[in-house]
C-alpha cells in the first residue's frame, strides 16, 4: 500500500473513532419537553382523551343511524309449508264437510315497501337531536381536554418545582459542607465550641434527608407525567425546569371581562345551553305523537295453491296493492297529557341548571381572578424576603465569624433564607398554574 493510502486510511479511521461516541451521545440523549410540547404529545397519547375522541366518533355514528331511518323499508320474504285438508263446513261444524282438493304442500315469494311520508316531524327531529348530541359530545370533549391538561400542568409544574428545591438543597449542602470544615477548623483552633461543630453535621443531615424526601417526589411527579401522556411511567423525561417564569407570560384582563368571555364560552356554560336545547327539541318530539302518521306502501305475493278466495285453485296465485296509508293513534290524545308535562318539567329543570351554572361560573371566576392576583403578590413579597434574607444571612455570618453572634442564629438565618428561596419557587409556580386555571375557566384556553 502507498504511503498516501495509508495517511488517509489512518485519517478514516480516526475520524470513526472521533464521531462514533458522539452520534452514540446524541442517539441516547434525552430530548427536553416544554408543557406546549407535553400538551400535544397527551393529545394523541392520553387515555382519558382517547376515549373522549371515540365517544365523539359514537356521537357522529348515530348521526348517520337516525339518517338512515329516512329511507324506505324494503323487505322480500318466501315461505314453503305442508297443508292440511282443506275442509269446508258447509252445514255446520258438527256437519260432514266438503273436502276441497288442494295441494299438499305450498310456498310462497313476495316484496313489501313502505316509505314514510310523514310522522309528526319525528324522524327529522330525531336528527336534529342527534346532531345536538353530537355538539354536547363536543362541549364535554373539550372540558376533559382542558381537565386533562390542567393536570399535566399541576405535574409539570410540581416536577420543575421538585427540580429547584433539589439544585436549593444540593447547592446549600455543598456550602454548608463548607461551613463545616471552617466551624471544624475553628473548633480545633480553641476558637468555637464542640456544639457548634454538631449542630452544624446535624443541619447537614437534615439537609440530606430533605434531598432524598424531594428525589422521590421527583420521581413520582415524573412517572404521573409520562402516565398522563400516555407513556410507560419509567419512560425518561426532563423539562426545563431552570427557565424562571416571568410576569410577562400571564395575561393582564379585568374581572368583568373574564366573566364576560366565560358566559359565552365556557364549555361548562355550552354544556348547559345544550342540555337545554335538547330538552326543548324533546317537548316538540312527545307532541309529535298527536300527529296522524302518512306513509306509502306497495306489496306483492306469489302464493300456491290459491285458497284464498273462491273459486279456489291448485296454481298459482299472484296478488298485491299500492296505496298511501294514514294511523292516527287516538290513545295518544289521552296519554301522551302526562308525557308532555314530563318533557315540559325537565326543560324548566334545564333552565334552572342554566341558571345555576352562570352563578358557579361567576364564583370560579372570582376565586381564579383573586388566586392569581395573591399569587403574584406572593411572588413580589418573596423576592423582598429574598433580599432581606441574603444581607441578613451575610451580616450574621461575618459577625458569628467575628464571635459576635451565636450559631444559632446563623443556622435559623441560613434556613430562614433556603425557606424564602423555597417560597418564591413555589409561588412562581402557583402563578403559572392559577392563570392556566383561569383560561381553562373562561373557555380561551389555546394550547
Amino acid at each position: 500500500m502507498k504511503p498516501i493510502q495509508l495517511i488517509n486510511a489512518g485519517w478514516a479511521v480516526l475520524f470513526f473513532l472521533f464521531f462514533l461516541p458522539i452520534d452514540a451521545q446524541v442517539s441516547d440523549s434525552i430530548q427536553v419537553l416544554r408543557l406546549e410540547e407535553i400538551w400535544k404529545i397527551a393529545e394523541s397519547g392520553n387515555r382519558q382523551i382517547k376515549l373522549t375522541d371515540l365517544e365523539q366518533k359514537e356521537s357522529s355514528i348515530s348521526i348517520l343511524e337516525a339518517k338512515d331511518k329516512l329511507l324506505p323499508e324494503l323487505s322480500v320474504a318466501g315461505d314453503f309449508k305442508l297443508n292440511s285438508k282443506f275442509l269446508i263446513y258447509d252445514n255446520g261444524l258438527f256437519s260432514t264437510p266438503q273436502n276441497v282438493p288442494a295441494s299438499r304442500y305450498g310456498y310462497a315469494a313476495g316484496y313489501n315497501f313502505s316509505l314514510n311520508i310523514y310522522n309528526g316531524g319525528r324522524e327529522q327531529r330525531n336528527i336534529r337531536i342527534k346532531e345536538e348530541e353530537r355538539i354536547h359530545r363536543q362541549h364535554e370533549s373539550e372540558l376533559q381536554k382542558n381537565t386533562v391538561k390542567y393536570a399535566i400542568a399541576v405535574a409539570y409544574y410540581d416536577l420543575s418545582k421538585f427540580l429547584q428545591f433539589r439544585d436549593l438543597l444540593s447547592s446549600e449542602m455543598i456550602n454548608e459542607k463548607k461551613q463545616l470544615s471552617k466551624i471544624e477548623s475553628l473548633h480545633r483552633n480553641g476558637i468555637v465550641l464542640k456544639s457548634d461543630v454538631l449542630r452544624t453535621s446535624l443541619k447537614l443531615s437534615q439537609l440530606e434527608l430533605s434531598f432524598s424526601d424531594v428525589e422521590k417526589k421527583i420521581e413520582v411527579a415524573r412517572q404521573r407525567l409520562n402516565i398522563l401522556m400516555g407513556r410507560k411511567g419509567d419512560q425518561a423525561l426532563e423539562i426545563p425546569y431552570q427557565e424562571i417564569l416571568s410576569h410577562s407570560d400571564i395575561m393582564e384582563t379585568d374581572y368583568s371581562d373574564y366573566v364576560a368571555i366565560a358566559l359565552s364560552k365556557s364549555p361548562e356554560i355550552k354544556i348547559t345551553q345544550s342540555n337545554l336545547r335538547l330538552s326543548e327539541l324533546n317537548i316538540k318530539q312527545v307532541k309529535a305523537s298527536l300527529l296522524p302518521r302518512i306513509s306509502l306502501y306497495s306489496y306483492y305475493n306469489y302464493t300456491y295453491p290459491q285458497v284464498s278466495f273462491f273459486p279456489y285453485s291448485n296454481d298459482v296465485w299472484g296478488y298485491g296493492q299500492t296505496g298511501v296509508k294514514m294511523q292516527f293513534s287516538i290513545d295518544n290524545l289521552y296519554k301522551s297529557k302526562h308525557s308532555i308535562a314530563h318533557a315540559n318539567n325537565i326543560n324548566l329543570q334545564q333552565q334552572e341548571k342554566s341558571n345555576i351554572k352562570k352563578d358557579e361560573i361567576n364564583i370560579q371566576v372570582k376565586e381564579a381572578f383573586l388566586q392569581k392576583k395573591q399569587a403574584e403578590e406572593s411572588v413580589e413579597t418573596a423576592e423582598k424576603n429574598i433580599i432581606q434574607s441574603t444581607e441578613t444571612t451575610r451580616v450574621i455570618r461575618n459577625s458569628y465569624l467575628n464571635q459576635e453572634s451565636l450559631l444559632t442564629d446563623l443556622l435559623d438565618a441560613e434556613n430562614t433564607l433556603l425557606e424564602a428561596k423555597f417560597t418564591l419557587t413555589s409561588a412562581h409556580m402557583a402563578l403559572k398554574l392559577s392563570a392556566i386555571r383561569l383560561l381553562i375557566i373562561t373557555g380561551i384556553f389555546e394550547y
